[in-house]
């Protein structure tokens, strides 16, 4: 294909791409209500402990609450639509990889979806407990009027963070396959990760909640350390392959 063939083939995956985001946003619009009620749990929790109405979601402006369903409707549409336009950057890129490239492709898209997610789940687990933990620091005869906007950027960036930190691990295995870094050197530097995983856990969670703080760091870790043996079992294949004991891998 020429260069200008390339660009319209890029223009048509991005309208369809934008067509689907478009339409799960339009679907996630419609199930806001829902979704608001269930992350302003811990708000009516702490109302409810407090006796009292001074624990609410508060819109500030006459457009917040617009607002906060178009954010809304944008992230959950984001996540709908993700089958559709993943797969319209796999089918603009895959003509130009060899087979080898596509089922390294496949396999790192298998196992870093699903991590995803299950970070994004795990962080949704951990807010209440952060948020709860949080109100217990409300001197006396204080309130806790939540600004709507700054209440949502706070579940969803802790939500995203800790999703992208599950897959972390996928990227050294990946390394690994590249020959960038080989199993043994991930296993070296177990010490560090520990640390890392630790220090990210404690700044992704109130200090003083030390259980959700060693939960999170604890998956890590497992995580880390899942990832370290997978790629010393490539690094055992790599080596049996080239000394002959296993056939080539197919490159095209």
């Amino acid at each position: 294909m020429s260069l200008g063939q390339h660009l319209l083939e890029l223009r048509r995956r991005l309208v369809i791409a934008a067509i689907g985001l478009l339409v799960g946003m339009v679907v996630a619009f419609i199930i806001t209500d829902p979704i608001i009620h269930w992350i302003t749990e811990p708000i009516r929790i702490i109302a409810e402990r407090r006796g009292d109405d001074f624990s609410a979601l508060n819109f500030g402006a006459v457009t917040s609450a617009f607002d906060l369903r178009m954010r809304i409707a944008f992230s959950i549409g984001l996540f709908l639509s993700a089958p559709i336009w993943l797969w319209q950057i796999w089918a603009f890129i895959m003509p130009g990889l060899t087979r080898k490239e596509i089922k390294y492709t496949i396999g790192f898209v298998a196992a870093a979806v699903p991590l995803f997610f299950i970070g994004c789940w795990v962080g949704l687990l951990i807010v209440p407990h952060v948020i709860e933990l949080m109100w217990g620091f409300t001197p006396e005869g204080g309130v806790n009027f939540y600004a709507a906007a700054e209440y949502y950027d706070f579940v969803f960036k802790l939500m995203i963070v800790i999703g992208v930190s599950f897959v972390l691990p996928v990227f050294l295995v990946a390394l690994n396959m590249a020959g960038i870094m080989s199993g043994r050197a991930i296993v070296k530097g177990w010490r560090v990760a520990v640390l890392v995983a630790t220090a990210f856990a404690a700044l992704a969670t109130p200090a003083a909640d030390v259980v959700s703080m060693l939960l999170l760091a604890g998956i890590l870790v497992v995580l880390f350390f899942a990832a370290a043996g997978l790629s010393m079992l490539f690094d055992r294949r790599k080596a049996k392959r080239n000394a002959g004991l296993l056939p080539p891998e197919p490159t095209s």
